[in-house]
């Protein structure tokens, strides 16, 4: 996968840990996270379906909240260098309306969101390689 595939990837983990931090995500909850990961992170122009992506993560029904979060923070990291400020944002937006689908939002889904503005807020994508030129 490409570094931003990878950055894709990784918010659609971060994603489901959210939603998984209340319990595990019900049938119902599926389409309902899809939809707003499908939303927010819709890609023009790339080579791959971010609904494929989400789907694949959810089928990984075994996985810790703990688990996902730590991996995807990990490829956040090591892809950072790909991470505009904007896609900063639309990450962080991401998680707030996964853990906001389906109320209440829980103390765990809420320490999990500031612990995630905690450990992206230092990292600086490199604008070379998320700049598009003209």
């Amino acid at each position: 996968m490409t570094p931003t595939e990878n950055l894709h990837y990784a918010i659609g983990e971060m994603a489901y840990a959210i939603a998984r931090a209340d319990g595990s995500v019900q049938k119902e909850e599926r389409q309902k996270f899809h939809d707003i990961v499908e939303a927010e992170l819709r890609m023009k122009d790339q080579g791959f379906n971010i609904s494929d992506i989400i789907f694949k993560i959810m089928d990984k029904d075994k996985t810790s909240t703990e688990d996902a979060y730590n991996w995807a923070m990990g490829q956040i990291r090591v892809n950072s260098h790909y991470l505009s400020p904007e896609l900063k944002e639309t990450f962080i937006k991401v998680i707030e309306k996964v853990a906001k689908a389906y109320a209440p939002v829980t103390i765990d889904e809420t320490e999990i969101i500031e612990k995630f503005k905690k450990d992206i807020a230092p990292l600086k994508g490199d604008p070379i390689y998320y700049e598009v030129p003209n």
